[in-house]
């Protein structure tokens, strides 16, 4: 298993210095953009405008950048066309890579991935759309704060709300039932619902309720989700720079590395993660 622990320690390191947060409030924007275009600028009737707001609002994008996107979108101004791709792969030792991005020349993209994928894989290729999927399956993912004691509570709660798994990640692995991170897996369409039912509202469909409709929540929520600070700090920055909920794409198998070739993945990896075209990049590195 020293491939696996190997590559577990380089993508926490990498992740504490994550290129990807200067792309952030791009990325935000083409969400937006692309989702506003796709169905319209109604946040209560868009999932995917909902998504993007929720993401874009937790790194922190001004409002009135939202806002002019949501106008871009859905209003025709958006002349570059941005749209989501996806790309798939395979790096050393036939680690599965999937590459999700936002362009607006998919050709361009593709070969720009291409190249890095044969100069960094060893051995790796950018592959046909499919040629990985299979091995991955969408799921919503929501981080929520607590510690093991609580799983109890929580797994009634969530299973309630219509989750479909969740797993503990202690903040330190020499203290496995102190203070962590939960982490609950839902069907991908079910997430924000079942996100509001176990923490409340989200900032977007809040907002989307006039001021003088909203009232306090019956229930207060029993659950929280991690600020960006708390998510900086929990086991060495390993989801620095992760949204509290969003997607993932969770491999069904993994692979284990040795060292030299967990190195060469991290390479290849942040290779990709520099590419202004990227915004998230999933492997099934065990």
């Amino acid at each position: 298993m020293a491939g696996h622990n190997k590559w577990s320690k380089i993508k926490h390191r990498k992740k504490v210095v994550d290129k990807r947060r200067s792309k952030a409030w791009t990325m935000c924007s083409r969400a937006i953009i692309s989702a506003a275009r796709q169905g319209g600028p109604d946040p209560q009737f868009n999932f995917l405008l909902r998504a993007a707001m929720d993401e874009a609002r937790y790194y922190n994008v001004p409002n009135e950048n939202v806002e002019r996107a949501i106008k871009k979108g859905a209003g025709g101004g958006d002349t570059d066309h941005y749209e989501p791709v996806r790309y798939e792969g395979y790096g050393p030792a036939g680690v599965a890579i999937i590459v999700e991005a936002f362009t607006n020349n998919r050709t361009r993209t593709a070969g720009d991935l291409r190249l890095i994928f044969t100069k960094y894989g060893n051995g790796g290729k950018l592959g046909v759309p499919g040629c990985v999927a299979h091995t991955f399956a969408h799921k919503g993912r929501i981080l929520i704060l607590g510690s093991a004691s609580d799983e109890a509570a929580l797994m009634d709660d969530a299973l309630a709300a219509g989750a479909d798994d969740l797993r503990f990640e202690p903040s330190r692995e020499t203290d496995p039932t102190g203070p962590g991170l939960w982490i609950v897996l839902t069907p991908p369409e079910q997430m924000r619902t079942i996100c509001e039912a176990l923490t409340g509202p989200s900032v977007s469909t809040a907002a989307s309720v006039h001021p003088s409709q909203r009232t306090a929540p019956a229930n207060p929520a029993r659950w929280h989700l991690p600020t960006a600070e708390q998510l900086k700090a929990h086991a060495e920055g390993k989801f620095e720079g992760e949204s509290a909920a969003g997607f993932d794409m969770i491999p069904l198998t993994t692979v284990d590395l040795t060292d030299a070739d967990a190195e060469t993945l991290a390479e290849l990896v942040d290779a990709l993660e520099d590419n202004e075209d990227v915004k998230l990049v999933y492997t099934n590195a065990g």
